[in-house]
């Protein structure tokens, strides 16, 4: 530590954030009198340059060691003064911060209080950054290699982003082809283009791509290791046919006599044994099913193999475990659609022709069970369908958010069904929410084209009649709210359209990627506006709807963000390590991994021939979990040292 400890107070306006509320002058006059402050001033926003100049300024001229900003949150602008001081010629960590803003003007309307409160925190900030130590930051080189864990459209643009600038790509995908949901579908709103012309040619390049190693009917296992140098284990599942061999000639499947639902269609249509997903699949490889196959079950058949003549059946085949060094990952795992069938009152499950909206994609389909035919399970031609919106969201029994998608795919429903059918269709919804590029005028369009809207919520779809004209239909009863009335629609389809939810596994991958959740179960990002793709997770990032509910163009955006983000890293070459992390004394140290076991981020290791714990700098994030729980206090936390902490403390009760 210097001599003599010289700081420099500075308190921020924010505009009128602050300022309304605190009286910036007593605060400014009252810092003037504590201990070691050479210099206080105020300023209407601190983080502008000229803000930044003044402590620069003062710093040079002055001869300041310590600078204390008095305004808004860390987490926003502690980087940006940091900078500053730095360019000035002291330690970054020479700096403390004082939050006036969340934790004192925005909480209150009392002046006073206000402006009491704001003399405390200054005090706090002050009496610690006087026994502030400078902390070295160090650098770390980065692995130019990216994983990306799902093989969906935003899987599929954060690769091509990424390879195209030729750096190593391996993209995980858990089914045995990429395309996701999207290639489920037949057209996408607004344009109304065919989803499977424009995907497939982005999965063909995929597929090609020299600098992309594609690794699909795969689950990463485990990852370790931190920003710029991961390592992950992937299994790569026996698909019981030979890659290197196989044509894709199709006979196999053809031969094959077992049959089993098929997911790609929703159940809707049957699957061989041997099978693959569709016909744009990618790779075009086919795939045994084990759960399905006479072979594994019985130990009888293996007609694939007899007929299959490159010998490509290989029943002998088991998993591969390969280990893969990368810099930084990004998550694309997607999302699940609700199963509305816990919503008895819509009678899904229960009627035949209710169906899902990503039922009625693959009806839709001209690759679909029905070739394209939009048909009741009877075949024959529906005179009247009902599209009933927010199944599943907007609804404080299942999920509260908005799925963001599902307007829009219902009116896409209204104008498929229009062009294909003679059918009457009713949108049945609470709100019309239509605000992407060219949606409201999509709107427009459809109202124009004799669709019947319905605002109302939905109360219960029934087979029970009560005149001539609702034998033998189904019959959606609700509230029609622009009118005041009840209401009952006699359909013969009706079409739920349903919520976009985080998937099943979530959680098991938050755990996998040490991430974080939010209530919804989607994936958090590190700021919801200022850093949408990364994670508290450095080197981390995610994309698409993992993250929360979103349409395409959205999706692809965010993929070219992450992939942005990581091409960023990848050519600066070296990442900055956080210096403020904790360091264990190894005399004091009894052994007893406590700190071990409580790390969330498996930055202590245990040293054997030493009995110690010893703390990767690398890993360690700053949390203090092993800090505030060793039993023997051998862990030290730089920069919140109990030298720190105590001071902090005496400030704001003095």
């Amino acid at each position: 530590m210097e001599d003599k400890v010289r700081i420099g107070v500075y308190i921020c306006h924010c505009g009128a954030n602050i300022a309304d509320t605190v009286d910036i002058q007593q605060v400014v006059d009252f810092a003037k009198g504590l201990d070691s402050v050479v210099v206080a001033r105020e300023y209407k926003f601190m983080c502008s340059d000229p803000g930044q100049n003044m402590i620069k300024e003062d710093i040079k001229q002055l001869g300041l060691n310590r600078a204390v900003v008095a305004s808004c949150s860390p987490l926003m602008h502690e980087p940006t003064f940091r900078r500053a001081v730095q360019e000035a010629g002291i330690n970054p960590y020479l700096f403390e911060m004082a939050n006036i803003r969340e934790h004192c003007s925005w909480v209150t309307e009392d002046h006073e209080k206000a402006t009491e409160k704001a003399k405390r925190l200054v005090s706090a900030a002050v009496k610690r950054v006087y026994y502030h130590q400078p902390l070295e930051i160090r650098e770390i080189p980065v692995n130019p290699n990216t994983l990306i864990v799902g093989g969906g459209i935003a899987g599929i643009q954060a690769a091509l982003e990424i390879a195209d600038s030729e750096h190593k790509v391996y993209l995980v995908e858990r089914d045995p082809s990429i395309g996701g949901h999207m290639i489920q579908f037949d057209k996408t709103f607004p344009t109304l283009d065919c989803s499977a012309c424009i995907l497939t040619p982005k999965m063909t390049a995929v597929g090609a791509h020299p600098y992309i190693e594609l690794m699909t009917y795969s689950e990463v296992e485990e990852i370790s290791g931190f920003i710029g140098n991961f390592k992950a284990r992937i299994r790569k599942k026996a698909r019981f046919v030979d890659e290197s061999k196989c044509t894709s000639c199709g006979v196999c499947q053809e031969k094959c006599p077992w049959k089993a639902d098929s997911e790609f269609d929703l159940g809707l249509s049957k699957r061989k044994a041997i099978y693959t997903p569709f016909a744009q699949a990618v790779p075009n490889i086919p795939v045994i099913d084990k759960e399905y196959c006479a072979y594994f079950l019985k130990g009888t058949c293996r007609a694939c193999e007899k007929f299959c003549e490159v010998g490509a059946i290989d029943f002998e085949q088991v998993d591969q475990v390969i280990e893969v060094d990368i810099g930084n990952i990004i998550i694309t795992t997607g999302y699940d659609a609700f199963d509305p069938t816990p919503i008895t009152q819509y009678g899904y499950g229960r009627f035949d022709n209710v169906v899902t909206g990503l039922e009625f994609e693959r009806i839709c389909n001209a690759v679909g069970p029905t070739s394209g035919k939009i048909v009741l399970k009877d075949s024959s031609e529906p005179k009247s369908i009902a599209i009933i919106h927010c199944v599943g969201s907007r609804d404080e029994n299942y999920h509260e958010y908005c799925s963001r998608v599902c307007c829009m795919y219902a009116l896409k429903y209204s104008h498929l069904i229009k062009e294909r059918t003679d059918a009457e269709v009713y949108q049945m919804y609470i709100d019309m929410r239509c605000f992407g590029k060219g949606y409201e005028e999509f709107y427009k369009r459809l109202s124009e084209e004799g669709v019947t809207f319905i605002r109302g919520k939905v109360a219960e779809v029934t087979d029970r009649a009560i005149n001539e004209d609702e034998k033998g239909k189904l019959i959606v009863c609700g509230e029609d709210t622009l009118l005041g009335t009840t209401m009952r629609v006699p359909v013969d389809m009706v079409i739920l359209c349903i919520a976009l939810e985080a998937r099943s596994d979530a959680k098991e991958v938050a755990k996998l990627f040490s991430i974080s959740q939010g209530a919804d179960g989607f994936f958090i990002e590190r700021h919801p506006k200022l850093d949408p793709v990364a994670t508290m997770t450095d080197g981390i990032f995610v994309a698409g709807c993992c993250q929360g509910p979103k349409d395409i163009p959205d999706t692809v955006a965010q993929a070219s963000a992450a992939a942005t983000r990581v091409l960023a890293l990848i050519s600066k070459g070296k990442v900055e390590m956080e210096a403020a992390t904790a360091v264990i004394d190894e005399e004091k140290c009894s052994g007893c991994q406590i700190c071990n076991l409580l790390c969330p981020y498996s930055a202590i290791s245990f040293i054997e021939d030493k009995e110690v714990s010893r703390v990767n700098e690398a890993l360690c994030k700053g949390c203090g979990t092993c800090a505030a729980a060793c039993p023997s206090g051998a862990i030290t936390h730089k920069h919140f040292t109990t030298e720190e902490i105590m001071a902090e403390i005496e400030g704001v009760l003095a």
